[in-house]
């Protein structure tokens, strides 16, 4: 191995920053999320809006990976992806998901769950037009999650849809957003001695829009 298992162990740093207190946060989950999505833009985070997915299969089985968040409201989180993909595939049979933040360098994370539905057809359509072009032809140029024989089929294929569409792209039928509506959202700060703050948003009701916060153990 590369890394001595007993300095792999070692590896450690203790967190230093402030700490977040129940009368910090803001009145729900959406506008707090905001305010330290904003904190990690002005800080330079590399890839703020980087969360990593995580979904389960029909069986249970999970899996996860990392994807950008490219629309936020009060209505949830949402991202765009292929259809075909695994992670939607997975999403189609088990429309639960949960999404993690990995703010390093504010010793911060968010952790948001809840179910997941499409986003709309015309919101998925809007984004996909403002996408670089080289993102639209490589939507249609990638078989998301299939096996590929090596990077010269998708080079080539890329080749010739650039080709095909030098200026417009269509919207892929088999492309769109998913919308994941939240049930509970953690907000966590590191603190020193391991003795962190972990503050999570649950709603009342599942028929509720009402949020009341808790605090976890580190």
């Amino acid at each position: 191995m590369g890394v001595d298992p007993a300095r792999l162990a070692e590896l450690r740093r203790g967190y230093a920053d402030s700490g977040l207190a129940e009368a910090d946060l803001a009145p729900d989950p959406h506008t707090q999320f905001d305010r330290w999505l904003s904190d990690a833009v002005a800080a330079a985070v590399t890839e703020p809006n980087a969360m990593v997915l995580g979904t389960v299969d029909a069986d249970g089985r999970p899996s996860a990976r990392t994807v950008l968040l490219k629309q936020l409201d009060d209505a949830g989180f949402v991202f765009f992806t292929n259809y075909g993909s695994r992670k939607a595939v997975e999403l189609e049979a088990s429309p639960v998901a949960s999404l993690l933040f990995p703010w390093y360098d504010l010793e911060r994370q968010v952790i948001v769950a809840g179910r997941v539905t499409r986003a709309d057809p015309d919101d998925s359509a809007a984004y996909f037009r403002s996408r670089p072009h080289g993102s639209q032809i490589g939507a249609w140029a990638s078989r998301q999650s299939e096996v590929v024989a090596g990077r010269d089929v998708l080079q080539d294929r890329f080749a010739e849809l650039s080709e095909r569409w030098p200026h417009h792209v269509p919207v892929p039928p088999f492309w769109g957003g998913f919308r994941l509506v939240a049930d509970s959202v953690e907000f966590w700060q590191g603190r020193p001695s391991r003795l962190h703050d972990r503050l999570r948003y649950v709603r009342a009701t599942d028929a509720d829009a009402a949020w009341r916060v808790v605090r976890l153990s580190p």
